[in-house]
């Protein structure tokens, strides 16, 4: 099993720069940056996890500038939205971006996928109707994979259409990076299978106690579907996992564990990365 971070990247938490220099220096194996463009300050739509919303939702920064600049001081590490609001974007610009930091880490990136909770945001953006965002991003990541795929691309579906087009880089990743689909178990899981390379779950959500209950009804959802579930690596993200955790997700097969850090500066986030970097090796 790898061990990654993640971190909402604001203007008062640890750099880019820095945070993934000494990821690299400890072994540790990915990055991840979230996304949320912005918070509505009209919002109805409740927090997943309970609670007030944290200030660093409305505070983080593009996911793509901070994990380009990891990549360019790193050349192990990975690099992974954790996760890309892919029904706030449009899916031609987001193509690009996607296959552009592929090549700036020559392929060392990670495409984590979200559907997304947050009603309000997503109506600034114009999307569809709420309960239609799951169409809407499947659409679009099928639309970025004929992108990536093909000299000359268009679509023609439901919701995403644009006629033939040449767009450049293609992606270092063949066919593209992987596509690891956020959310919970079952729904977010059905989707992983029906066009993820992954599935990332919380290990704790209000769904369920425990998230590797489900890995043996993820695996047998996977082989009913075609898919062999070796190629739906699982990444589960907390942000209150322990030593203990981590081997015990090892143990359920689990491929990679990602630690969600405090939104702080180095003197927060440096003693966290060197109580679990010993770890690294016992889990690998």
């Amino acid at each position: 099993m790898q061990i990654g971070v993640g971190l909402f990247f604001t203007d008062y938490t640890m750099g880019a720069v820095e945070i993934a220099q000494a990821l690299e220096a400890r072994g540790f194996e990915s990055l991840w940056a979230p996304e949320h463009s912005h918070i509505p300050t009209a919002r109805n739509s409740p927090f997943p996890p309970g609670g007030d919303l944290p200030r660093e939702y409305a505070e983080c920064m593009d996911p793509f500038v901070v994990l380009a600049a990891a990549a360019a001081v790193t050349k192990k590490l990975k690099l992974g939205t954790g996760v890309c609001l892919v029904a706030q974007r449009d899916p031609i610009q987001t193509a690009k971006s996607v296959a552009s930091i592929d090549n700036i880490s020559r392929g060392r990136f990670l495409f984590g996928v979200g559907n997304g909770w947050n009603q309000e945001e997503m109506a600034n953006h114009g999307t569809v109707d709420f309960k239609g965002r799951h169409k809407l991003a499947r659409e679009r990541i099928a639309a970025m994979k004929e992108i990536w795929g093909n000299e000359y691309a268009s679509f023609d579906g439901d919701l995403v259409k644009f006629s033939e087009l040449m767009a450049w880089p293609k992606p270092v990743q063949k066919p593209h990076p992987p596509i690891i689909v956020g959310g919970a178990f079952p729904f977010a899981a059905k989707r992983a299978i029906a066009y993820g390379d992954g599935w990332i779950p919380h290990a704790t959500r209000q769904q369920y106690a425990d998230v590797t209950e489900y890995l043996p009804e993820f695996h047998r959802m996977a082989r009913e579907a075609g898919r062999d579930p070796a190629s739906l690596p699982v990444t589960v993200w907390g942000a209150n996992l322990t030593p203990d955790d981590m081997k015990r997700l090892r143990d359920k097969g689990v491929a990679r564990a990602v630690i969600q850090l405090k939104t702080a500066g180095a003197d927060e986030v440096l003693p966290v990365l060197d109580r679990f970097a010993p770890l690294i090796s016992q889990v690998a």
